[in-house]
């Protein structure tokens, strides 16, 4: 039986802005297991995004349990939360962030360095995973010498050499053509067979029913989508 690596209880998450309050969702109930390739849909607005940075402890939920590997994130202090981002969790944002002053490959090799792993391992394991997304040509290059699809397959790149257990990616192929965006999913495939598991946000409907299934979130609920369909 496949082990449940992430769920959410009763989650809830509102803004206070001037004119009142905005609920994004409310009482979000979900589990996830290991070696799940989930893609997470809905229209723009739906709350996709903030849903992910719930769940990768970049945020506070109003309201709710989210647990990761059966423990209650809300238990978490800052320094957990950090070592759990370190060694668990990547994420691919939807605007890169990749650090201005280092090139790709540096850029790559953050994660490893930050776990004081061996450079020389360190540079031969980025080398490859630059080489996989098709970029290891501009590993020299600073993100400002990249295009922003170039810049995407970068910050990939740095999130998979982390072979962390849990993977969140906000629109990962937004900025790539149709060919690339076909190789980068099958990187997430090999991922899957190595029991990593992915929860993606996208609009393109292609790959999302390519996904083991699909959650769907709109007008504050969620609910799980056979795949194909």
């Amino acid at each position: 039986m496949s082990k449940i690596i992430l769920e959410t209880i009763n989650l809830k998450k509102s803004f206070i802005h001037a004119n009142g309050s905005i609920t994004l969702f409310d009482n979000l109930n979900f589990k996830i297991t290991e070696g799940d390739l989930v893609a997470l849909v809905g229209p723009s607005g739906s709350g996709k995004s903030s849903l992910l940075h719930l769940l990768a402890l970049l945020d506070e939920p109003t309201k709710g349990k989210i647990i990761i590997n059966k423990k209650d994130s809300r238990n978490f202090s800052l320094m957990q939360r950090d070592e759990l981002r370190k060694k668990i969790i990547s994420i691919i944002f939807q605007d890169n962030n990749l650090l201005t002053d280092f090139t790709a490959i540096e850029n790559v090799m953050m994660p490893l360095i930050i776990r004081g792993e061996n450079k020389k391992l360190i540079i031969g394991k980025a080398e490859k995973i630059l080489k996989d997304v098709k970029i290891l040509n501009r590993s020299n290059h600073f993100p400002n010498q990249l295009s922003g699809g170039e810049q995407q397959r970068v910050a990939i790149a740095r999130a998979l050499i982390a072979e962390t257990k849990l993977i969140f990616a906000d629109e990962p192929t937004g900025n790539l053509d149709y060919k690339t965006s076909k190789e980068i999913f099958s990187l997430f495939l090999k991922l899957k067979k190595l029991k990593k598991t992915i929860i993606f946000a996208t609009h393109n409907r292609e790959l999302a029913n390519r996904a083991d299934y699909k959650l769907f979130i709109s007008d504050g609920v969620i609910k799980r989508v056979n795949a194909r369909q």
